[in-house]
């Protein structure tokens, strides 16, 4: 009898379906290269093959790349935890490669540049291309981006310029803005920089007409900044002039700088933002 318990435990584990971060990847005909990324699929992903999820872009920073959230950021420990409390619907967690670490020498950036139109590549091949292969639902009520620092500028600019698609944002040490406007050819970090200025997401905001309002009002917004980060105040500028047109954005100023305690913290808020938005 204690033989025949001790199998059916061991079968029970055999078959036992757990969350998984598989590392995928795409040969992008817009960038001329293979980009790679990293996919959270929750535990229940395998045991309802016909089920569709929801989806979270999750950006990662400058000099970092797509294992950062996982590596440093621990998202499949903190998003088993949240499924697991029923804090976090189940949903698919989609972190893309924007270059590589050194970032004078490889691309870098979520923006179109001279030799880098990463804004292309996201929408015209990552998003189609993935959301097909992990049954993702694959509309604007199931679709979240988040992201820190140059990810958080990313996101936050993504949401703006197409809030068709995006149900909510959730913008972590948001590099939002930058005075370079100049590019030296020997330094791709200073093509990332200006295309930050291009980009420009308080800009976009500041310069925002009656229309383009009532378009950002249609996404939810939260901004989430260290007191001691040296990017607070583009942070609060950028919520002050959310404010001022009136379109609903939450912030939060938590004791922290620029770094991963402070985004893996976040994450415990982001991620439960994201799940609440969907199908609001």
């Amino acid at each position: 009898m204690k033989r025949t318990i001790i199998l059916m435990a061991l079968l029970a584990i055999s078959v036992a379906s757990w969350s998984r971060v598989i590392t995928d990847s795409i040969k992008s005909n817009v960038l001329k290269a293979t980009v790679k990324v990293n996919i959270y699929l929750p535990e229940e992903f395998d045991r309802q093959p016909q089920k569709k999820y929801p989806v979270l872009y999750l950006l990662h920073g400058l000099t970092d790349t797509y294992r950062a959230w996982v590596d440093k950021g621990h998202l499949d420990k903190v998003a088993d935890e949240m499924i697991s409390k029923g804090e976090v619907c189940p949903m698919i967690i989609i972190m893309p490669n924007a270059g590589g670490p050194n970032t004078r020498v490889d691309w870098n950036g979520y923006f179109n540049m001279d030799g880098w139109a990463y804004h292309d590549f996201f929408y015209q091949e990552l998003m189609p291309t993935f959301e097909k292969k992990y049954r993702i639902i694959g509309d604007k009520a199931n679709r979240a981006v988040s992201g820190l620092s140059m990810g958080g500028g990313g996101c936050t600019v993504y949401a703006q310029r197409h809030p068709d698609l995006f149900s909510s944002c959730y913008a972590m040490s948001a590099w939002l803005t930058s005075q370079d406007t100049q590019v030296n050819p020997n330094d791709h970090q200073t093509a990332v920089s200006k295309a930050v200025h291009d980009n420009s997401a308080i800009d976009y905001v500041r310069n925002a007409s009656a229309e383009v309002v009532n378009q950002l009002k249609t996404v939810r917004w939260f901004v989430d900044c260290g007191d001691d980060d040296f990017l607070l105040d583009q942070n609060e500028e950028f919520h002050r002039l959310m404010r001022g047109k009136r379109i609903a954005c939450e912030l939060r100023v938590r004791n922290g700088n620029h770094g991963w305690d402070y985004w893996n913290t976040a994450l415990r808020t982001s991620l439960p933002f994201a799940a609440q938005s969907f199908n609001k």
